[in-house]
């Protein structure tokens, strides 16, 4: 066989499916779901009641400029140390709440990561929609980069979209699958949302460790047929 058609077949073979994913994905987040609701809910807490406090404080541009920023720096840096927490889990060890403070220094990577796929996803968006979903599901992963491989900005923008390269598709029906029960749990007087929020997450971290297993692959089988 060809190293090409070695590495398209490689390519196109499912990296994981949905009942995989969501099956290994439930039960990892039931073995840790009081820590990782428990974190979920302190930050829910944390972030209204830092809201309350800085909107008695606004009183004129320079007040909420200060604000905003201390809202989304608290919320970087939970999502930061959430997805650490979500990667424990995974590997069946306990989440710990130092993941938080080691994933600090990474903040100003994310925030810059962020706004650059909003923008794209936003421009995408205003191509007839379809491009700023597709962007979208190539650039999800830059978070997993920047917080399993210290990635830097254009590195973990880089590799996502390499990584979720001929995937798409699926990635698309999971994503909708993610966001279903993320309303589900909505729809459960919003208690289900503390359920909700953490097998969404783990989802995402699961087929992400998926993926990176299958491109791993095809790179070990291309190195193997380049160097017999």
């Amino acid at each position: 066989m060809s190293l090409c058609k070695t590495i398209k077949y490689t390519i196109m073979k499912p990296a994981f499916t949905i009942p995989e994913v969501f099956s290994t994905s439930w039960i990892r987040t039931k073995e840790q779901i009081w820590i990782l609701a428990g974190l979920f809910i302190s930050f829910v807490i944390l972030y209204c009641l830092l809201f309350i406090l800085l909107e008695s404080l606004r009183a004129g541009v320079v007040s909420i400029i200060i604000a905003t920023l201390a809202n989304v720096l608290l919320y970087m840096l939970f999502e930061l140390g959430y997805y650490k927490n979500i990667f424990q889990a995974l590997d069946e060890t306990e989440p710990q709440f130092s993941a938080y403070g080691k994933q600090a220094k990474k903040v100003f990577t994310y925030i810059v990561v962020s706004i650059t796929t909003v923008i794209i996803i936003l421009v995408g968006l205003a191509l007839l929609i379809v491009p700023g979903v597709y962007m979208g599901l190539r650039l999800q992963f830059a978070v997993a980069f920047i917080v399993e491989e210290d990635a830097g900005i254009v590195e973990s923008l880089k590799r996502s979209w390499n990584l979720t390269k001929g995937h798409t598709k699926s990635l698309l029906v999971l994503g909708l699958v993610m966001y279903g029960i993320v309303i589900l749990g909505t729809l459960l007087l919003l208690v289900g949302l503390f359920v909700a929020i953490p097998l969404f997450y783990m989802m995402q971290c699961y087929a992400y460790r998926k993926l990176m297993e299958a491109h791993d692959s095809v790179g070990k089988e291309s190195e193997e047929l380049t160097n017999p």
